[in-house]
């Protein structure tokens, strides 16, 4: 008697298309390498050079020119409010003296954090449209964030106001979040791993302004100091700390000067502003100075006008030619 022939199966999913290995331990490292490659394909393909890096708060929702109600949020990059009791107080509870204590004082934060979304997107307006006259096929200075609400919408908003391209590298938490409507739409990333987000903060820019923020800002700007300050970078890079009494009061740095936990001269990283004008002055002087007018900025402008056709940048299967076979 002949044994029962096995079901037909069904056809094997490719390796690269099984959902269940690519998410598992063993497709981590391709998950790694998708996060370096497929973004480098689209900055390529969008042609920007170097980018302008904003951080700041998530937390405050902006106050719109329609002067919506201000609302906490509950968690950076959450899209539902913080509880009822932490929100602060509205016009009708200060009236009634219905207000708590704490209340009151977020209500007075509150309305200062919205001041400084309006000064994020003020500036990063006058960046954009800075970048916009520069000379060159290539997009320089492209103002980028986190890609979520607070102060990343407010510097996206203020680029996407000017005409311009703007970045938001966004990352997946384990609460609902969204991207923030003014990113260019060929330029939204999401990512999972934290430490190849903070991969494109760092290597594509030339500049990094930091706007009042938690532990998330503090996290974002350290790691660029201590990168300029061990000369990890291979390019200097102007940082402008926005809202010198706020950053004086969370952070003593001249303090870790004075103790010799840093050297005196690593004060010179950074410097403070309290302006719009004020930071976009330092802005536009420190990358005028330290790219636009250096030696390699000029013979890269020589090679742009000599090699740079007008078409897209060529995938990798165009640029190898017919040296290999054609795969898709």
């Amino acid at each position: 008697m002949n044994p029962k022939v096995p079901d037909t199966l069904e056809q094997a999913p490719l390796a690269y298309e099984n959902a269940d290995f690519l998410n598992s331990p063993d497709g981590r490292m391709l998950r790694i390498l998708a996060e370096y490659q497929e973004p480098m394909a689209r900055f390529r393909r969008e042609r920007i050079q170097d980018t302008v890096v904003f951080f700041g708060s998530a937390r405050f929702r902006a106050l719109d020119v329609a002067n919506s109600e201000l609302e906490l949020l509950a968690n950076t990059g959450s899209a539902q409010p913080a509880p009822k009791e932490e929100q602060p107080a509205r016009p009708e509870e200060i009236e009634s003296g219905e207000a708590s204590a704490q209340k009151l004082k977020l209500a007075e934060a509150a309305v200062e954090m919205a001041q400084y979304y309006e000064d994020a997107r003020r500036l990063a307006g006058m960046v954009a449209s800075w970048a916009k006259t520069l000379p060159g096929r290539r997009h320089r200075f492209v103002v980028t964030s986190g890609g979520g609400p607070g102060i990343m919408e407010a510097a996206n908003r203020g680029a996407y106001e000017a005409g311009c391209k703007t970045i938001g590298l966004n990352i997946k938490l384990p609460f609902e979040q969204h991207p923030n409507p003014y990113i260019t739409p060929a330029l939204s990333f999401d990512f999972h791993y934290f430490f190849m987000r903070k991969y494109w903060f760092a290597y594509l820019a030339k500049a990094l302004v930091v706007f009042p923020g938690g532990f998330g800002t503090l996290d974002e700007m350290f790691e660029l100091l201590t990168l300029a300050q061990t000369k990890k970078l291979a390019k200097k890079i102007t940082v402008v700390i926005y809202g010198a009494d706020y950053w004086k009061k969370v952070i003593n740095l001249e303090l870790l000067a004075e103790k010799g936990a840093i050297a005196t001269a690593d004060l010179e990283l950074f410097q403070f502003a309290d302006t719009p004008e004020e930071a976009f002055a330092l802005l536009k002087a420190g990358l005028t100075e330290n790219h636009l007018e250096s030696d390699y900025e000029r013979e890269q402008a020589r090679l742009e006008k000599q090699e740079i056709p007008d078409d897209p940048a060529p995938s990798v299967q165009e640029m190898m030619g017919p040296d290999i076979a054609k795969t898709r």
